[in-house]
């Protein structure tokens, strides 16, 4: 048996080969395994752009039109209230669900992974799922999820926001 990459004896051989002078000079100092493409099966799961780096797998599903993430007081007034959570910016994904108007509540699952998942509005309700009563935490498969007013709805009334935040300290 004649093998040309010396790191292919550690599969066939599980003792250690030692090579003479003269024979570590004919192969190179650090030989590289070929990478073999392996097919994917099945659809690919979506790439969302969103704002945040997901390190605590929060998700956030807003919904505006003509914007890339939120608007920017709205955003601001979020990240004040994760902040009194413990949470900043890093540790949630905010995802635009008026740019994904075709997403499911799978591809979010897969993508994502989120324990935690907080939706602003109806329009934000991602497809696959129906809208869960406002305000009160449910579990949709293993993911925390709270659907609650949209955020214009959230800064108009004073009551809106006791109620949200009542349940965001228990999410």
């Amino acid at each position: 048996m004649k093998i040309e990459n010396p790191l292919a004896f550690s599969f066939v051989m599980q003792d250690e080969i030692y090579l003479l002078a003269k024979d570590k000079m004919s192969y190179p100092a650090k030989a590289e395994p070929k990478s073999i493409p392996v097919p994917v099966s099945g659809t690919p799961a979506a790439t969302f752009n969103y704002l945040g780096e997901n390190k605590k797998q929060f998700l956030v599903m807003a919904h505006y039109p003509g914007l890339e993430f939120m608007a920017a007081e709205h955003q601001a007034a979020l990240e004040s209230t994760l902040k009194r959570l413990g949470l900043g910016l890093p540790d949630v994904a905010i995802v635009n669900r008026a740019t994904y108007p075709e997403i499911t509540f799978e591809q979010l699952l897969d993508s994502f992974t989120p324990q935690t998942l907080l939706i602003f509005g109806h329009s934000a309700l991602p497809g696959g799922i129906e809208a869960p009563e406002f305000n009160k935490p449910v579990n949709l498969g293993e993911c925390n999820t709270l659907f609650t007013h949209s955020f214009n709805d959230l800064m108009e009334s004073n009551e809106n926001k006791k109620a949200f935040w009542e349940q965001m300290k228990q999410l």
